[in-house]
């Protein structure tokens, strides 16, 4: 602390009588020592005071100090303003955006209906071009490097997620461009959807668009909840993304009951990114208190300067066992299990003939129950362990992939429940919980997420996903053919499910390499650029009118 002392002696005259100048002695308190004497205990309560620089001050500067802090208060009520406004604004961009993300299940069943019903695609085909239309996700990593290092227009995230004009930056500065025209290609041209070299050539450049959105999306949640010190805003995203995918798929199998007519759908999703798109255009990313490039004297560093030491800091980052080991769990407990989600929607629209609509309305259920645990965990479980919470949605994943077991044995008929029952109640269950899976790493990752490298990061974690999403469908398309599952017979489909559900109990083996809790495992993150900054902190920051005075090193660390 710092001790003033007005003196009352006579002021020192000018030439101007009616000007004086007041003395002011700063002392600096210091604080005491601490000894295991006694004798010294008494003394160590008495502050310790230095005589400073003596200092005047004159009724001019007094008048000049309230003016200032009339500004200043003006001033940080202006700010207040934009920084609600700025959340609003954040809020109904993240939100929204999210929310479309999950609606694109809209599309997506009416194009898995289409190539299951009016192309009559075998089984391993459909998977296998459900999984190579990711590919465009794989490479998120770089699209986030981009992102993180390139300002377009003073902005490095909503750029990334609206349009343009300059072909030269088509690919990553304008993602909702190519989505656009890849969806409105399969509703408006002719025989696009109807030959499947050029389907899937629409399906990837759509996804390619999708996953540039999506990585800016995912940067600029974690950028704007670390930089204002927001919590559970990934859980907020994740309810507005369950909630979308809970409106598309009821919205979905209700038009494919009604019109059977997928590209109507295809014209549907079209118009609901364009009204994304416009939304994008009128935000600007400067309200939302984000930081700008910097422009130190006039010079700024390269691009390629910039993207290498981005790319140092996000290999530095990785390194860090309390990063790197989670994320192998993660990425090996997705990839050793084989999907059969292809061959089993194959088995329930061609061999039982499930009405779209029952499956639309089954994939409502499983995104409502997936909108519930979100809530649950940003209630509840966000303060469970996150191997012990992790260990148990591991566990009930693998139990769940069991129901399809009952199905395709048709032990349901004999507890006497139909198979549109069944299928309505348990049939998107295992996909909920896959899916639930992954919001604990999310936030993990997003609290140890260094600042600079939000897209970096989380575009590596988004690829890892989708890469290893990828190999499984692989797998289980393998797996499929090994077996010799076919689209008129589905009798060894059975050993398939059995398979899938050892297959999942497996990552229960290195479970340890998933940290006990957020906290410790942000701790371990923190540490070490906690340690190298502690001496240079600065410690009681103390105003005397426009006078600063500074203590950079507490006296018992000397």
């Amino acid at each position: 602390m710092i001790y003033t002392s007005i003196l009352s002696g006579n002021p020192i005259t000018l030439t101007k009588p009616s000007l004086h100048y007041k003395s002011i002695h700063i002392f600096h308190y210091q604080i005491p020592k601490v000894t295991s004497s006694p004798k010294a205990t008494k003394r160590s309560r008495k502050p310790n005071t230095h005589l400073m620089n003596l200092i005047t001050t004159t009724p001019n500067q007094v008048l000049l100090k309230n003016k200032n802090k009339k500004k200043k208060k003006r001033g940080n009520e202006k700010i207040t303003d934009s920084s609600q406004l700025g959340s609003q604004q954040m809020l109904g961009l993240c939100g929204f955006g999210y929310w479309v993300q999950g609606f694109r299940c809209f599309s997506w069943l009416a194009l898995n209906f289409h190539m299951a019903h009016n192309l009559n695609l075998h089984p391993s085909t459909l998977q296998l071009v459900q999984n190579s239309a990711n590919l465009p996700m794989v490479a998120k990593p770089l699209y986030g490097a981009l992102s993180d290092a390139f300002y377009i227009g003073g902005a490095h995230r909503i750029p990334y997620i609206s349009i343009g004009g300059l072909l030269a930056h088509l690919f990553f500065r304008f993602p909702f461009s190519v989505n656009v025209l890849s969806w409105g290609a399969l509703a408006l041209i002719p025989g696009a959807g109807e030959v499947l070299p050029t389907l899937l050539s629409f399906v990837l450049l759509g996804n390619l668009g999708a996953s540039i959105t999506e990585v800016a999306k995912d940067a600029l949640v974690a950028e704007y909840a670390q930089k204002h010190k927001i919590g559970g805003l990934q859980s907020y995203a994740f309810m507005a993304l369950a909630t979308g995918g809970i409106l598309g798929n009821l919205f979905g199998g209700f038009f494919l009951t009604r019109t059977e007519q997928p590209k109507i759908m295809f014209l549907l999703f079209t118009l609901l990114l364009s009204f994304q798109l416009a939304i994008s255009f009128a935000t600007r990313e400067d309200s939302l208190g984000l930081s700008q490039p910097s422009d130190q004297n006039g010079v700024r560093k390269s691009i390629s300067e910039d993207i290498s030491k981005r790319f140092s800091n996000f290999v530095t980052a990785v390194s860090e066992e309390s990063i790197y080991r989670p994320l192998i769990w993660i990425v090996a407990s997705i990839t050793i299990v084989p999907i059969l989600s292809g061959t089993t929607f194959c088995y329930q629209i061609q061999f039982l003939n499930i009405n779209p609509s029952v499956i639309g309305m089954s994939k409502v259920i499983g995104q409502l129950m997936l909108l519930s645990a979100a809530v649950l965990y940003d209630r509840y479980w966000k303060n469970v362990s996150t191997r012990k919470l992790v260990g148990m949605v591991q566990i009930v994943y693998a139990t769940s992939l069991l129901l399809d077991l009952v199905l395709v044995k048709q032990l349901n008929l004999k507890l006497g429940i139909p198979n549109e029952i069944y299928v309505l109640c348990f049939s998107s269950l295992a996909e909920t919980v896959a899916q639930f899976k992954l919001l604990p790493f999310v936030v993990l990752f997003a609290n140890l997420c260094p600042p600079g490298c939000e897209g970096s990061l989380t575009s590596f974690l988004a690829s890892s996903l989708c890469l290893s999403s990828i190999v499984s469908g692989l797998l289980g398309v393998a797996l499929a053919s090994l077996t010799g599952i076919t689209s008129s017979d589905y009798s060894n489909l059975p050993v398939g499910i059995l398979l899938q559900f050892l297959a999942a109990l497996v990552p229960l083996g290195w479970i340890s390499f998933v940290p006990t809790s957020e906290s410790i495992a942000e701790k371990e993150g923190k540490m070490g650029r906690s340690k190298r900054s502690r001496r240079n902190r600065r410690v009681g920051r103390v105003a005397i009118g426009f006078l600063y005075a500074y203590r950079r090193e507490r006296e018992y660390e000397i």
